[in-house]
């Protein structure tokens, strides 16, 4: 555990070599990297968190104050313990938290890895109106029902990012998690967080944008529109995964973040400028 001036924030370490950061989604915790974690067998320092309102990290948000900042405050303590540079690994909101923490450039950081980043903003500026609106439609609907009292609306979101029926089939104790975790879920939704395509063509740091051949069409089309924005990002897409692909390609995860670190280190020792810059930026940044 650390403290920083919004309280307890989650804080683990193991393993020897170049730091890795690793930030869950939402509903999700640091434990919930231990499988690529294990595979990376002790290569890398793997630093893992939760974000405000999951784990062991405080919900510091209110309905009135749920901007992004808040929890990419949180990650930015964890890179400071962690000490820099660092290479920053995120799924679904915690990969836009990566994507906010890299264009305020506060941080020390050498690479990104995307895992489905649910970047939906992206398919409005690209003209993929279809799919936005398809999106906003459930969003609305799971946040008319949450404030119903429907004490099951979080289904309507969970079943959307990774199948029909998949919160239904989920272990009794799981689904108890995911609803009783659903206030700071709304919390993420209104985080408000929309950077333009044309400001993430200033994240210069090689980027590895994962997604799932099975995900929604929604997700795939984000991760083809991130991944042309940024300039120095490359697209991988796993087969036979969809959205949750933490828990069900740990293994195959875990080699891409491998062959990323490795590459880009390489990179790194032959330019020794390579890192991003930081203490540049500000917390006012998209």
């Amino acid at each position: 555990m650390l403290q920083d001036k919004h309280g307890i924030i989650d804080y683990s370490e193991q393993g020897t070599g170049p730091t890795i950061v690793f930030v869950p989604g939402s509903w999700a915790t640091g434990s919930d990297w231990s499988g690529i974690i294990e595979a990376l067998d002790n290569r890398f320092r793997a630093v893992t968190t939760s974000l405000p309102g999951y784990g062991g990290t405080r919900e510091s948000r209110t309905a009135d104050g749920c901007s992004i900042d808040r929890s990419s405050e949180t990650v930015e303590a964890v890179i400071r313990r962690a000490g820099g540079p660092v290479h920053l690994v995120g799924h679904s909101y915690g990969a836009l938290i990566c994507l906010d923490v890299a264009l305020c450039g506060l941080m020390p950081l050498m690479s990104l890895t995307l895992i489905e980043p649910v970047a939906f903003g992206l398919l409005r500026q690209a003209g993929d109106l279809a799919h936005y609106e398809q999106w906003t439609a459930l969003r609305d609907k799971y946040m008319r029902s949450f404030d119903a009292g429907e004490r099951e609306a979080a289904r309507y979101v969970f079943d959307y990012l990774g199948s029909p029926g998949g919160f239904d089939a989920l272990p009794p104790r799981m689904r108890e998690h995911v609803l009783d975790r659903t206030p700071s879920h709304i919390l993420d939704m209104c985080s408000g967080f929309d950077p333009s395509i044309a400001g993430l063509a200033n994240i210069l740091l090689p980027t590895r944008i994962v997604r799932g051949a099975r995900t929604a069409s929604s997700l795939y089309k984000c991760a083809d529109i991130l991944s042309r924005a940024m300039p120095n990002a490359s697209l991988h897409t796993v087969e036979e995964a969809g959205h949750f692909m933490t828990a069900t390609h740990a293994a195959e995860l875990a080699g891409l973040v491998r062959d990323h670190v490795k590459n880009t280190e390489s990179l790194a020792w032959a330019d020794l400028s390579f890192a991003s810059p930081f203490g540049l930026g500000s917390r006012t940044c998209i």
